[in-house]
């Protein structure tokens, strides 16, 4: 299982995230930075990702196109990387479930 983590969050979740989802990637290590949702919608599509963002566009998205790609959507204000990553380590049994689900598309998590 790996992430697509979209330019709202940081490129450090990468690392941090390695052991529980590894080969993540990062939208502007991909070259993407700025790129419009339907692109980084494509591309979590194309490298069979999960999506994980904090832009609510992508349940609108995800509405209208359904999965592949699923979306994770962080719903945590303003507030560190690292409070991003302890959440998704806490609820890491909840997102393995979430990937494999067949008739999930969205996640919420805050």
């Amino acid at each position: 299982m790996r992430l697509l983590i979209d330019e709202n969050l940081s490129e450090a979740l990468t690392v941090s995230l390695h052991d529980l989802f590894p080969d993540s990637l990062h939208i502007r290590t991909l070259g993407s930075g700025g790129a419009s949702d339907l692109t980084v919608w494509e591309l979590a599509r194309q490298h069979d990702c999960i999506l994980l963002t904090r832009d609510e566009d992508f349940l609108r998205l995800s509405i209208l196109r359904g999965a592949p790609p699923k979306v994770i959507l962080i719903r945590l204000g303003n507030c560190p990387t690292q409070d991003v990553v302890h959440l998704l380590m806490d609820r890491f049994q909840t997102i393995q479930q979430f990937a494999i689900h067949p008739e999930s598309t969205i996640l919420a998590l805050g």
